[in-house]
């Protein structure tokens, strides 16, 4: 048996002061909702020592004199996310230039995808480490995943690990604000999985084009022959593959492995066939370098997970190293991802299923994949608070035509009134649809009702948390298990 692997409780480089041990570095990131110069004095108590700062940053006489009492270096840099990114993995040893990296970003399927990939890998025999939204793994082992992708010092420090314990591929999951506020900066991929774009975090990003551009930032850093797989049925994505377009020239200019996979386009490179109904089950066949492969994975369906097998498989064969047998294998030995339309059997003979779904195509994508399973499909939601404001009555208006029954609760209100997120989310529903509407803004009562709604054959879809076990009420995370609620029904 495998000695289990022990993750650091403190950083040598660390943004956090849960991670501040004796002798560290302390950086303080201004961030868009806290500012961790207000931290500076609990690190030092902590055991940091030495402390830095953005060259503009402002301290108190009061602070500036605990300091100094205190014998703490104090730096001044140019940008404090980069400062973090590179003392970080100088003080972990530079792991990441000791592993094969494969980077997977797009607005939806980047978790399933991630999973898909890391256990054809591991199948293959290859010591495969995963970082996700969902979980982090090394050689088999789970470890929380505090982000999609994690703040620098975490993450290199999981690297650190992931080179001690032999790992060969990494797969990342890579959100476009890890790329924007520079978490994964100085790592080099020997991959990369584009799945798709469509609209989120606009919270975040002034509009669609600044989102998007944020997550082609990634392939600046791709080697030059790493293969670079993008979805050629996503519209969003044609700019991509269009060497006529200035970013699909810059990009075909620098990589030399492009390649497109779909089922719709003729002109992709890696163009599946779906052999059986994708809503039931998923049977591909894929035309890869003049071979046809055949690839079933029997544990997921819907058509959106079609497109993540397609993905994963591609990488697989473009990678060059793994039999299509063995992506086979994989696939037929897949267990599923946590919280990606997990399924529960209920005692009254209904299903539920819970899923991460969020965003608006997301919902179109679960919820006409699960319409097709039931005659009464009950969906429970909210939206996040803090979070873009734009997609929630879009949510609510593809809940509302392709859902029986409409449970309207909270999911992470933060700083938000849940009652007024409820609202933005109804707003856009028809009265022809408002019918189906119920408001129930305690979630957990929200799940028992939808039980107590339904009966043999009926389907509820619990969209929103995945596998997240907590609920964020004002700055205050409390404990919730979805799952745990479902089993004790």
């Amino acid at each position: 048996m495998n000695e289990l692997i022990s993750f650091p409780r403190t950083f040598p480089i660390a943004c956090h002061t849960d991670f501040v041990g004796e002798g560290s570095t302390f950086v303080a990131i201004e961030g868009y909702a806290d500012n961790g110069v207000n931290y500076i004095k609990k690190a030092i108590e902590n055991g940091a020592r030495t402390i830095v700062v953005h060259h503009t940053t402002l301290l108190s006489d009061e602070l500036s004199a605990f300091i100094r009492a205190h014998d703490v270096i104090l730096e001044r840099v140019d940008n404090t996310r980069k400062a973090l990114a590179n003392l970080s993995a100088e003080a972990a040893g530079q792991p990441a230039r000791k592993l094969k990296i494969i980077g997977i970003t797009g607005t939806k399927g980047k978790t399933t995808t991630s999973f898909l990939l890391a256990h054809m890998l591991q199948t293959a025999g290859y010591k495969t480490a995963l970082i996700s939204s969902a979980q982090n793994r090394i050689n088999g082992q789970t470890f929380s995943a505090p982000l999609t992708t994690p703040q620098p010092d975490y993450l290199q420090q999981f690297l650190k690990l992931c080179v001690e314990n032999e790992v060969d591929y990494v797969v990342m999951e890579v959100a476009a604000q890890a790329l924007t506020l520079h978490r994964v900066e100085g790592i080099s991929f020997c991959g990369i999985i584009f799945t798709n774009f469509s609209l989120e975090h606009l919270e975040f990003y002034p509009n669609l084009d600044e989102y998007f551009r944020a997550k082609c930032l990634i392939f600046d850093m791709a080697f030059a022959h790493a293969p670079i797989i993008i979805n050629g049925d996503n519209l969003a994505c044609a700019p991509l593959l269009d060497k006529s377009t200035e970013m699909g020239n810059r990009l075909a200019s620098v990589h030399q492995s492009i390649i497109s996979y779909g089922f719709n386009n003729q002109f992709v490179d890696v163009r599946g066939v779906n052999l059986q109904d994708p809503v039931y089950a998923i049977e591909v066949a894929a035309d890869y370098r003049d071979c046809k492969n055949v690839f079933n994975c029997p544990k997921l369906f819907g058509e959106y997970n079609a497109y993540n097998v397609l993905a994963a498989a591609t990488m697989a064969l473009a990678l060059r190293r793994m039999p299509p047998e063995i992506i086979q294998q994989a696939l037929h030995t897949f267990a599923g991802v946590p919280g990606r339309l997990q399924e529960y059997l209920l005692s009254n003979g209904a299903r539920c299923f819970i899923d991460y779904a969020h965003n608006p195509e997301s919902f179109q994508a679960v919820l006409s994949t699960l319409r097709a399973l039931t005659s009464q499909l009950i969906v429970v939601f909210g939206a996040g608070g803090g979070r873009d404001k734009s997609k929630r009555p879009m949510m609510g208006l593809v809940a509302a035509t392709i859902a029986d029954i409409v449970m309207v609760t909270s999911d992470n209100p933060r700083l938000e009134d849940a009652f007024t997120i409820a609202g933005d989310i109804v707003r856009d529903i028809p009265s022809s649809l408002t019918h189906k509407v119920i408001h129930e803004l305690d979630r957990k009562r929200a799940i028992e009702y939808a039980y107590q709604l339904s009966g043999c054959g009926s389907i509820i879809a619990l969209l929103g948390k995945g596998p997240d076990e907590y609920q964020i009420i004002g700055t205050t995370k409390h404990y919730f298990s979805e799952r745990t609620i479902i089993e004790q029904l």
